[in-house]
């Protein structure tokens, strides 16, 4: 059976597709750091471009924004240090107590309903402590043998940092010529649909990136003042970490609040204190989901909380961090995509009948 023109050039774009993401999983690792460096370029290249505009010359435009990025990214990073150094030994030290807490109000009830319990829980207390102390040497070694990590992964991590601002640095510089180029390989014919496609995806994409974006800060700033008025000593990184947290729906939400319980568990013990802090985490989840978002983000954007979700789950299962990063942007052109489709069967005859 001899195909026409049409089904032959929609076989070759399948097979484009299915070898792109082919490559994509076979060369993940390859790919990250300029997957990352792409992600940080689209992000960035509209301040480069107003710089450039208002006369500054491209190379120092770049040189800035880059910096001022990564530093950003930089800064975020280590508010997760304080966190781990403080409540880290301060679980530590904890452990016992809240064990005897939790058996003295769990034990008699289970005992009272005729389970058999051990009435001395010294021996769970001394296990679990062995568990903490032990070296660390105890905890890592086996799990990099069985994830047959080692040195390569170290070596990987630390290519991708030094490698990536280089990558970035040349993509904010050709950024045009890029674009340009990659106009200038659509056919004719197809060329108005594809860049009406495609502007249209840049424009849900760049709406909720910049609408999350202004989310993420103003809940950074509400936890971290929230919290300081609790008397939380850690506010202000548990207050930032969980407003950047909350660029994974519900997700990050749920890792903010879990750590602010137990740096509040370890600081103020179970009460009110700890009850104010869980109280914060309710109005904040409250002005993220009626106010924050519909206003900054809007449902006209098309990018559903649960689709975010479904998206990073499933690209991250099949691709690993590489799909974390193409998650969004693929879920943009589906949304456009399904729009389309959708204007398409409802102007066409098929609706009709």
């Amino acid at each position: 059976m001899s195909l026409n023109r049409a089904q032959r050039q929609g076989l070759a774009w399948l097979a484009v597709a299915s070898l792109s993401v082919l490559l994509l999983a076979l060369l993940g690792p390859v790919l990250t750091p300029f997957l990352v460096a792409a992600v940080l370029g689209y992000a960035l290249h509209p301040v480069v471009e107003r710089l450039v505009q208002r006369r500054v010359p491209r190379v120092l435009a770049v040189l800035g924004v880059e910096a001022l990025a990564l530093l950003s990214l930089l800064a975020i990073a280590l508010l997760i240090v304080p966190i781990l150094l403080r409540e880290i030994p301060a679980l530590r030290e904890q452990i016992p107590e809240l064990l005897a807490r939790a058996w003295a109000w769990a034990g008699p009830r289970l005992a009272a309903a005729g389970l058999p319990v051990d009435p001395d829980p010294a021996g769970l207390k001394r296990s679990v402590l062995d568990l903490l102390n032990a070296n660390a040497e105890d905890w890592l070694l086996p799990l990099l043998r069985s994830a047959q990590l080692g040195g390569s992964v170290v070596l990987a991590w630390v290519g991708t940092a030094v490698l990536l601002p280089v990558v970035l640095f040349y993509l904010l510089m050709d950024w045009p010529q890029l674009v340009a180029r990659s106009q200038a390989m659509l056919p004719p014919r197809y060329r108005e649909a594809v860049l009406g496609f495609a502007a249209e995806c840049d424009h849900v994409l760049g709406q909720y990136l910049r609408g999350q974006l202004l989310v993420m800060l103003a809940l950074a700033v509400f936890y971290a003042l929230a919290l300081a008025l609790t008397g939380l000593e850690l506010a202000l990184p548990v207050g930032v970490f969980t407003g950047l947290a909350v660029a994974i729906p519900y997700i990050g939400f749920g890792l903010g609040l879990a750590l602010a319980l137990l740096a509040g568990l370890l600081q103020f013990g179970p009460g009110g204190a700890l009850a104010a802090v869980a109280a914060v985490y309710a109005v904040g989840q409250l002005l993220e989901s009626f106010v924050l978002t519909p206003r900054l983000v809007g449902e006209r954007i098309g990018l559903h909380p649960l689709t975010v979700i479904l998206a990073l789950m499933a690209f991250g299962h099949v691709f690993g961090f590489v799909g974390v990063l193409v998650a969004l942007p693929a879920s943009a052109v589906g949304v456009v995509a399904l729009r389309r489709l959708r204007r398409w069967y409802l102007e066409s005859p098929l609706y009709g009948a």
